[in-house]
């Protein structure tokens, strides 16, 4: 939080153009597309409604033009326009934008809007996740997404089949997260709560020697006394206490101690194991559809073997054909018996499935098998008793029909959740990236180490000091205080070269010390690190989905009772042909009768659909692919931003700290008064030493320089220090009026430009130098050339994205020549130059209004309404945690070669998509008409059951297979000739 409040305090110091403050690393939630930091950020802020009574709209037109329009605000969440009544209902965000903001841009657009006072209140918003075992495909998502949209004070929900979780949005001063868990286990569901979305900062602890419900209870108001706990959940059961708290205040040492202290000092507190997390749930599910399966083949071998194989073996066909009682074989008890189990004990899992999903009026796959199972099963039990009921009947069954199909699908779910289970490594990969251990040193006052001790990760708190030797991971986020090495950060930014560390640097936790010892003073630890960060912006990337899998949604409503109807008129057709000699009886099958023919059309119908294969089809993709993006550097946060991303055919470019380092520094100096060089310089420095601006920086660190003392210097005092945005400062220091900044703000206080200024800001500027003028008592009195030097590559990356047919534009606060200057080196053709934030976002509104699919790239505070008026916003990983936190995909290398990798990565993925969807799609309409047996009259070919079973679970696992394609991903070959290294600026 202190970085990110930080940031919005810096907001103001952004006075000479668009280069910003950089916060050490960034931290990155994923939030909705539109949602800037004070509106995503939920400490920040929370959400309000407004309705607006709107006059002059008279279809749907009108109501389409005015939702545009709102929603292109920054800060909106949702809009919604209601024609008949004449209103309009805006939830939005009141830190970002305002009800009054709104209602001049429904005027805008050219209807009169007012605003309804009576209807405009505040809510807070949590968002919890949620862990749901059972679904089976899209039509198991839609109705639990349905239960708990149903509720008040649910506001968003988004349940992922792929990830078996559900990520809702909701008012905790309305509704519960235990209700919602309460709610997904009414629809027939096991729900497990992941986080409740109240919990900065969770610990489950294990205590040994609690025997009674009184010393838990002591325990827990022991622990409750503590300042910074939240809160205190205990379960004598299994002896373990989770502890909800403010890291800043506290942390899971001080819990341990306060355990241990209480009452008899009997106690013993530790880390709980962690146990039930999504990887272990994926294992034990895999070992019950293994086991399923060992099972059904145990019954079903012998199955297919007496009913398709020892048919043809004479004297084995003998004794399965005795008679026992009438006409009822041995062969026919004995498949009877096997086949029971496997229906009624192996498969009861699809029977309980279509019970929950048809007691809530859906139907879903489990439906389809069950009925398809039964149809054979009861159909062959008829059968049987008949036989043994009658001298002259001698009917068929199909007992192997429902052992085979329930076997194979058992197969196909294996093979299935195998998949899966690959499509999300790499969150294991960066969750393992976290040291077990760390070394705790204690200090004394004056910073000598007292004693050394080993502890799990998980204890660190904040303000610790840890121990790194060389060739151990960085335990937490920090900063060093004593020591120096080179510590490699590719696993977190993906930058291969080890970067120096010093006293006074950051450290990310998770990253690898190369060769010096360092101590290091946790700063950011638990949940608030940056690697638990990006592991939640790619869990809840791979939560989101993508726009295009609404598809896949509107056909699953459909999709099993069409199945089902389908199913039972080819049943009737074939019946009826039957019946009325349609067909010749030479087309009837040896030991068949018409209705059983028509039965196993019927059956193969129902058991090859699959809706399976279209509800995997985006998910297990998107899935893949912001995987891979992490592993790559390129921060993807979920499925819109990836759908965005790959029709995206103009990108709008920041400059400084984009296409440019970001690290400004003075390379020439220029005065044009008798001053003294070291007085000119303590004048300016002592004026922007105030100024968080990099541009300020860059002048005091140049007049450093002509300091002897260096580090430890004071510059004179500064009063009345004003920053004007987009401009420059001022202040009075030694009674002079120092102002410094661009030629507009000279003007704009009436301060002469004498014509050598302006040569020399000429000149700066032609070189694609910023001039920065320096007044002293209303006179001009110098000229500072600053220079950004261009990104290694940029040109490069330029040309590639033209080769791609994307347009470059630059759009930056800079002034036209030092602009036009970067431009023409790069080879970007557009320029919008002095540009300030707003004109930035609107510029980016006029190419989509042009019909172009627009990305912007920044870094800066300054460009996070563009970020979040472009359809994809793409964040520079070392800009400001705003225009991080606004934008859909974070460059985490810095580096534009990842603009590149992010744009062709969406392309590929989206390619497996369309793969999966015409895979999932062509199976169906080509398996459900031969099921049906549209071949049979012409090739007397017709799909058994059995096959048509193992077909339906082939066609899941082949979607998977072909997503988890998307793991062996290289970026374009032409990035590797780009060498985009970083460029360190003495």
């Amino acid at each position: 939080m202190a970085t990110k409040l930080l940031a919005l305090a810096c907001i103001g110091s952004e006075s000479h153009g668009n280069l910003s403050p950089r916060p050490h690393y960034p931290s990155m939630p994923k939030y909705p597309k539109g949602v800037s930091v004070q509106e995503s950020n939920l400490e920040l802020g929370s959400e309000a409604k407004a309705v607006f009574s709107v006059m002059g709209m008279t279809c749907s037109a009108c109501a389409g033009s005015v939702e545009k329009a709102i929603k292109r605000l920054p800060g909106i969440r949702e809009a919604v326009i209601d024609v008949l009544n004449n209103k309009a209902q805006v939830l939005f965000y009141p830190s970002f934008v305002n009800a009054e903001t709104i209602r001049e841009t429904i005027e805008d657009v050219g209807f009169e809007a007012k605003l309804i006072e009576d209807e405009i209140y505040d809510r807070s918003t949590q968002v919890c996740r949620i862990r749901i075992n059972g679904m089976t495909c899209t039509s198991c998502t839609s109705t639990i997404e349905s239960a708990l949209q149903a509720i008040r004070g649910v506001q968003m929900v988004q349940v992922a089949l792929a990830t078996e979780e559900a990520e809702i949005h909701y008012d905790p001063k309305i509704v519960s997260y235990n209700q919602l868990v309460k709610t997904i286990e009414d629809t027939g569901y096991e729900a497990m709560l992941i986080s409740s979305g109240e919990d900065i900062s969770k610990i489950d602890l294990k205590i040994d020697g609690v025997r009674t419900d009184h010393s838990m209870r002591a325990i827990k108001e022991s622990l409750q006394a503590l300042p910074g706990v939240q809160d205190v959940n205990m379960s004598l059961k299994h002896n373990k206490i989770s502890v909800s708290y403010k890291p800043e205040m506290t942390g899971p040492r001080t819990f341990i101690n306060e355990i241990e202290s209480t009452g008899s000092r009997s106690f013993k507190a530790s880390i709980y194991p962690k146990v039930g997390g999504r990887e272990t749930h994926r294992k034990e599910e895999i070992k019950q559809y293994y086991r399923s399966f060992l099972w059904s083949l145990v019954f079903t071998v012998p199955i297919f073997l007496t009913s398709m194989v020892f048919l043809y073996i004479p004297g084995i066909k003998h004794a399965f054909d005795t008679e026992i009682v009438n006409m009822m074989s041995v062969g026919m008890l004995l498949r009877w018996v096997l086949s029971t189990p496997v229906q009624f004990i192996i498969g009861r899992r699809f029977y309980s499935g279509s019970y929950k999903a048809l007691r809530h009026g859906s139907a879903n796959m489990d439906v389809l098998i069950a009925l398809g199972t039964n149809g054979a099963y009861f159909y062959s039990v008829y059968s049987v008793l008949r036989a043994a009921t009658s001298k002259d009947f001698k009917g068929t069954d199909f007992f192997e029909t429902s052992a085979m199909l329930i076997s194979f699908i058992l197969l196909g779910k294996y093979l299935e959740v195998l998949a899966k289970g690959k499509t999300s490594e790499a969150i294991a990969k960066l969750m393992d990236l976290a040291p077990g251990t760390a070394t705790l040193l204690t200090l004394d006052d004056e910073g000598n180490v007292m004693s050394e001790e080993e502890i799990d990760s998980q204890l660190i708190q904040k303000n610790d000091v840890i121990k790194v030797i060389p060739g151990a991971k960085v335990a937490s986020d920090g900063f060093v205080i004593w020591g120096q090495s080179h510590v490699n950060e590719s696993m977190i930014t993906g930058e291969a070269r080890p970067v120096a560390k010093r006293k006074g640097d950051t450290v990310i936790g998770g990253t690898l010390n190369v060769n010096g010892v360092l101590r290091i003073k946790a700063t950011w630890v638990g949940s608030e690190s940056a690697l638990s960060q990006i592991v939640r912006l790619v869990e809840s990337a791979q939560l989101a989905k993508a726009p295009v899998q609404k598809f896949a949604d509107r056909i699953s409503k459909y999709f099993v009772p069409l199945v089902i109807i389908f199913s039972f008129s080819t049943w009737l057709a074939w019946f009826l042909a039957g019946k009325f000699h349609w067909y010749p009886d030479s087309w009837i099958p040896f030991s068949m009768d018409d209705f059983e023919l028509a039965l196993q059309f019927g059956i193969s119908v129902m058991v090859i659909a699959c809706p399976c294969a279209l509800g995997l089809a985006t998910p297990t993709a998107v899935m893949v692919g912001t995987g891979v993006g992490a592993t790559q550097g390129v921060l993807i946060k979920g499925g819109q931003a990836l759908e965005s991303a790959h029709k995206v055919n103009c990108i709008v470019f920041d400059k400084t700290g984009t296409l440019t380092v970001g690290k400004p520094v003075v390379i020439d100096k220029r005065l044009l008064t008798s001053i003294a060089v070291q007085d000119f310089n303590e004048l300016i420095a002592a004026t922007e030493v105030n100024s968080e601006h990099p541009l300020a920086k860059a002048i005091v660190e140049h007049a450093k320089k002509f300091r002897e003392d260096g580090e430890n210097l004071a510059w004179p005092e500064a009063q009345d220090f004003i920053s004007i945005t987009g401009h420059g400062v001022k202040a009075i220091v030694r009674n002079k009026e120092i102002i410094i900044g661009n030629k507009s703000l000279m003007l704009d206080h009436n301060i002469a430009i004498p014509l050598d200024a302006e040569d020399i800001l000429a000149e700066a500027e032609g070189k694609a130098q910023t001039g920065i003028l320096v007044s002293i008592d209303r006179e001009v009195a110098g000229v500072l050339a600053i220079s950004d030097p261009l990104k290694p590559g940029a040109k490069e990356a330029i040309s590639v994205l033209g080769t791609m047919k994307i347009r470059s534009i630059m759009v930056t606060g800079d002034n036209f020549r030092t602009a036009n200057s970067i431009a023409n080196e790069v080879g970007i053709k557009t320029v919008v130059a002095e540009a300030k934030p707003e004109q930035k976002a609107e510029k980016v509104k006029d190419l989509q209004a042009s019909g172009y699919t627009v990305a912007m790239v920044g870094d800066g505070i300054n460009d996070s309404p563009a970020l979040v008026a472009a359809d994809v916003g793409m964040a520079i990983g070392a800009g400001t945690d705003i225009a991080i936190e606004a934008a859909d995909i974070v460059l985490m290398k810095s580096n534009l070669e990842d603009v590149i990798t992010a744009i062709d990565l969406s392309r590929r993925t989206f390619f497996h998509i369309r793969l999966n969807y015409f895979w999932a799609l062509g199976y169906n309409v080509i398996g459900i008409p031969i099921a049906a047996g549209i071949l049979f009259p012409s090739t007397r070919f017709r799909l058994p059951p059995w096959i048509a079973g193992a077909a339906m679970a082939a066609s899941s696992v082949s979607v998977v297979c072909c997503s988890l394609l998307l793991k062996y991903y290289r970026r374009p070959k032409k990035l590797d000739k780009l060498e985009m290294h970083g460029i360190k600026i003495e």
